[in-house]
């Protein structure tokens, strides 16, 4: 059967920097009591700040670009158990695409740079959307 779906390009429209410069140093989850994080966009989506309020929260997405895209990323180790899990039932960077989702509170905007709770990726890890948190 054909694949029914074209070839996807997503475009960065920034990158989050959070201190984490290595996956053994990266939290393996957003939790609290992190360092907050801080998102900085590209001059050309400035105008789609308008109407975002500290205090809010917000879904972040981001492009997980060091994670592991093999086929072996598939079956992994629950970190927890310690037994086989497949990738759907974990939020590992290692995946078939690599997408991060976090959702997390706005402290402050400066600008172009966002201040966020903390996120669970590596400096200039690429963002690929804003959405205001829903539920």
């Amino acid at each position: 059967m054909p694949n029914p779906m074209p070839n996807l390009r997503l475009v960065p429209i920034g990158h989050i920097m959070t201190g984490y410069c290595s996956l053994e140093e990266c939290p393996r989850n957003i939790a609290a009591g992190l360092p907050h994080s801080y998102i900085h966009l590209e001059d050309r989506y400035a105008v789609a700040l308008t109407g975002m309020v500290p205090g809010r929260r917000y879904d972040i997405v981001y492009w997980l670009d060091r994670g592991d895209r093999s086929s072996s990323c598939l079956m992994q180790t629950s970190h927890r158990t310690g037994e086989p899990a497949g990738v759907f039932t974990k939020c590992s960077p290692h995946r078939p695409n690599p997408i991060g989702l976090s959702r997390v509170v706005l402290h402050a905007i400066d600008g172009l740079a966002l201040e966020v709770d903390g996120l669970d990726c590596l400096d200039g890890t690429p963002l690929l959307d804003i959405k205001p948190a829903v539920l």
